[in-house]
């Protein structure tokens, strides 16, 4: 496990908009977490909200892809995302207070794993200022076969690129202009058990789709700065927007 001396990273992060953190938690660590997320998959995704559960295939409960909030159905979760080491990385790279806001379990089945398009957090949170941070832990091996994740460097400098609607369950809006430049300007990270992965709101990223063998499960954690005030007119719109795409598609 390494070290508490977080403001280490600090420069990479303003940088380059992420910073990558090998072996955060120790495999003992991961372990457990392993097991906790496969009781919490058994005994508590049942009761979950239809709108935090995602599957690959929504007959098949083996192609699990998506839960939102789970800290708020388990006390072992909640005391990973609140008064934790990543909690406390948060508070160094974003200069600010704290506010948890969730804890994501994020899958990739073996084969069907699809693409996460191209897109900027920032674009879901709508945040005056933009102020927040993103946080993936690997709790398998990531790589180029089955997913890895892959950042645009200095994107969060840049500002906010147009989304648009995607048919990716889960990631409902994905960078419309993304371009043969963007690709090639990527860079990649493979993750071990227990490797870290942090980036800003703003800085562009997205993943492969899963063509191995292997399935790609992480958690990510999502923290807002304490500065940050949600943009309430630009939710609004966005919300409209969506109602009238679904309404669109409906009558089609």
């Amino acid at each position: 496990m390494i070290s508490n001396d977080f403001s280490a990273v600090k420069p990479d992060y303003d940088r380059d908009g992420y910073a990558y953190l090998p072996g955060f938690l120790d495999m003992d660590a991961i372990k457990e977490i392993r097991a906790e997320l496969q009781r919490f998959i058994e005994q508590k995704v049942p009761e979950m909200p239809a709108g935090y559960v995602f599957y690959e295939d929504k007959n098949d409960p083996a192609t699990l892809k998506q839960l939102q909030d789970i800290h708020q159905y388990s006390p072992f979760f909640n005391d990973i995302l609140k008064g934790s080491r990543f909690e406390e990385l948060a508070g160094v790279l974003l200069e600010d207070t704290t506010v948890p806001r969730n804890l994501e379990y994020f899958n990739k089945p073996a084969h069907i794993g699809k693409a996460t398009p191209a897109h900027q957090d920032g674009y879901y949170f709508m945040l005056k200022p933009c102020k927040a941070i993103t946080m993936w832990l690997a709790l398998e091996e990531a790589d180029e076969t089955n997913g890895c994740v892959r950042y645009i460097k200095g994107s969060h400098l840049k500002g906010m690129r147009p989304h648009g609607r995607t048919q990716t369950l889960g990631f409902s809006q994905g960078i419309t202009d993304y371009s043969d430049a963007d690709f090639s300007s990527e860079i990649f990270f493979r993750a071990k058990p227990g490797d870290l992965l942090v980036h800003d709101a703003m800085t562009i990223h997205r993943t492969d789709p899963n063509e191995s063998d292997r399935s790609r499960k992480a958690l990510g954690f999502i923290y807002f700065g304490g500065s940050a005030k949600e943009d309430l007119d630009a939710k609004a719109a966005y919300q409209q927007k969506l109602n009238e795409e679904r309404f669109e598609k409906n009558e089609k």
